[in-house]
């Protein structure tokens, strides 16, 4: 799926508009992640009816705000408008957060072509492999919200290990990418502590097992010291 847009410029919906244009930033954004192409345009009457539930589905899934890891996804808008205005006032509805292919770039029809689209709004959505899921899941997007993605998720196969360092951190509540890391020098200092407890216990353990022994031979020389002075009486 990375391989679709590899050698192409994506454009993140932010205010500076971003341009991703390197292998390593499109791998970065794109692998082992669900991928929706939004084909659409701000002429389309069904297109601007679709637009508050398709944005409330990203955001739940990738809004910090809403989500506190952010699903695998990726959504990506191919504009079908007839000038780049257009284009910039549909931008304007959107999540910030999502992609698009710039208006001057051909790739536009291409995705077009390639996916058959023949009509508005069309929503794409590909396995990480580029294996279509779904040729067009603007209706289950409006029945169901974001617990589609869930069954996406199923059938991609997706397993999220984005924060999974080894068996341990299964069940832990990880804040950030360096977390694991921070988790495992805390672990080992902690071993570091428990190891020098044990050691010292061990030898509290071993000076008392040698007064214990004083004791016990200090007892036993009493008795046959007090049986000495028995005997001489």
């Amino acid at each position: 799926m990375v391989d679709l847009f590899l050698d192409r410029v994506l454009v993140k919906n932010n205010w500076d508009q971003d341009q991703l244009n390197t292998e390593r930033e499109i791998t970065g954004i794109l692998e082992n992640r669900i991928l929706m192409l939004f084909f659409a345009s701000t002429e389309c009457e069904k297109c601007q009816e679709f637009l508050p539930p398709l944005n409330d589905f990203f955001k739940r899934l990738k809004d910090p705000a809403y989500i506190e890891y952010p699903k695998l996804l990726a959504l990506i808008y191919v504009s079908l408008d007839q000038s780049e205005e257009q284009q910039e006032r549909f931008l304007k509805e959107l999540h910030k957060r999502i992609l698009f292919v710039a208006f001057e770039d051909p790739y536009r029809k291409e995705l077009q072509a390639m996916f058959k689209v023949t009509d508005v709004p069309t929503v794409v959505v590909l396995r990480p492999d580029g294996s279509i899921l779904s040729p067009n899941a603007v209706q289950d997007i409006c029945r169901r919200g974001s617990d589609c993605f869930q069954a996406w998720q199923e059938s991609a196969e997706l397993i999220e290990r984005s924060f999974m360092l080894n068996e341990e951190c299964d069940n832990l509540n990880l804040r950030s990418a360096t977390d694991p890391v921070r988790r495992l020098k805390y672990k080992t200092e902690d071993d570091k502590r428990k190891k020098k407890w044990w050691k010292l216990w061990g030898k509290g353990k071993d000076r008392y097992e040698e007064e214990e022994e004083k004791d016990e031979n200090w007892d036993s020389k009493r008795k046959e010291g007090e049986h000495g002075v028995w005997r001489r009486r």
